[in-house]
């Protein structure tokens, strides 16, 4: 696409000689194929396949994708939006070929590709969903049949790690079988996928049911279902679990679609729903066991989205951590109860359960900042490994197989 500007901006002096013959008081609309554009007082009116646009003038101008105004090779603007004139307003418009031309009063030439201006309007941005994905329960993924990736074939074959990649994306949740049991396995099957995140537990980290940390997972007790490091103000974006050893019973791992719950919860209470994205809640973790001092803190609400379409893209939940509830005015705090009740009830449906017994082999990828994990109670030696991936990194290495992400 950037190609195509570049070729028609080096014809620039030809479109400014064209824009010139157009009048400064636009009429009223051009109309070009199913195209149509109108100079209103504080913005441009563009019509296109079926969708109204309003377009800022400044926006325009800013988002210029000139030689001048923007550097193609490194995909970072040139122009000092600072320096753009607040009432900027185009001389001329032009509708060709699909493009939409504009003239500024110091005569420079802007071209916009109407599928890009399309794309990339909030009108636009409204109705698209940043990141699709396949709400499930236990029923429906147990359908999907979503097959897990082999360790041989995952370390070496590319289009392997993109079906991985876009399994995890789907559903939030993503196996590598065949893994040798060991943490050094472990760290290369997650170097494949990102960068690994290292935080107070460390960059890898390995343990049993030892209580050697101030936290409730060292221990041999059932867990309820929760996301990790709610208490950091950016909660870690991928958990990575291997069971490398377990002599004794029980321990399977509960996993639960938090968007699933939420999505219901939306539809059935709206209101329950809206209230839980707007609330600011703390989470907290204080730990002084050993040569470990930690005392983090974050805030947050218990579901975030998107602002412009409502998509939602993180839920924290996590009934241990959860500090104490003083950021809400007291005639609202019965009202929080009452919609993080109903949540709570959708997230313990048994129906929404998916319970799988880790063994050693198999490395599961958990999307932390949707689906919940938990464990039920367990006897005898039970030795985990595992990390935390940063999810910027695992989104971008999606991007660059051409995912939506």
């Amino acid at each position: 696409m950037y190609s195509s500007f570049n070729r028609s901006l080096r014809a620039a002096p030809k479109h400014a000689q064209l824009l010139k013959r157009v009048k400064t008081h636009v009429p009223r609309a051009y109309k070009n194929q199913s195209a149509a554009v109108n100079l209103l007082d504080h913005c441009l009116e563009l019509h296109y396949n079926g969708t109204s646009m309003h377009l800022n003038y400044v926006w325009l101008r800013d988002h210029c994708r000139s030689d001048f105004s923007f550097n193609a090779k490194t995909n970072q603007r040139n122009l000092d939006s600072a320096s753009i004139d607040l009432g900027i307003r185009p001389v001329g418009t032009e509708l060709e070929d699909g493009h939409l031309l504009l003239r500024w009063p110091d005569d420079h030439v802007t071209r916009y590709n109407l599928s890009w201006l399309s794309e990339n309007s909030y009108e636009g941005k409204r109705k698209s969903t940043v990141q699709p994905r396949m709400l499930w329960n236990s029923e429906t993924y147990s359908k999907a049949n979503v097959l897990p990736a082999k360790w041989d074939k995952f370390m070496s074959c590319d289009s392997v790690l993109k079906q991985f990649l876009q399994n995890y994306l789907l559903y939030g949740i993503a196996f590598v079988q065949d893994v040798p049991a060991t943490v050094e396995a472990t760290e290369a099957v997650t170097n494949r996928v990102s960068l690994i995140r290292e935080t107070t537990y460390g960059r890898m980290w390995c343990f049993t049911s030892d209580f050697s940390r101030g936290d409730t997972a060292y221990s041999q007790l059932a867990l309820d279902r929760h996301t990790d490091t709610s208490y950091f103000h950016e909660p870690c974006g991928i958990q990575v679990f291997h069971c490398l050893k377990h002599e004794g019973t029980g321990g399977r791992t509960l996993l639960v679609d938090g968007f699933y719950a939420a999505e219901k919860l939306r539809e059935q209470s709206p209101d329950s729903f809206e209230l839980l994205t707007q609330i600011p809640i703390k989470h907290e973790y204080v730990e002084n066991t050993g040569d470990h001092r930690n005392h983090m803190r974050g805030i947050g609400p218990l579901l975030e989205v998107y602002p412009w379409n409502k998509e939602l893209y993180i839920i924290r939940y996590n009934n241990y951590d959860r500090s104490v509830i003083n950021t809400i005015p007291h005639n609202v705090v019965q009202s929080w109860y009452v919609a993080h009740r109903e949540l709570t009830r959708e997230l313990r449906n048994p129906e929404n359960e998916l319970w799988v017994k880790l063994s050693p082999g198999t490395v599961v990828f958990i999307d932390n900042w949707r689906v919940m994990h938990g464990r039920e109670s367990f006897t005898g030696l039970r030795q985990l490994c595992g990390c935390y991936l940063t999810r910027d990194d695992v989104l971008s290495k999606a991007r660059g197989f051409g995912l939506q992400a």
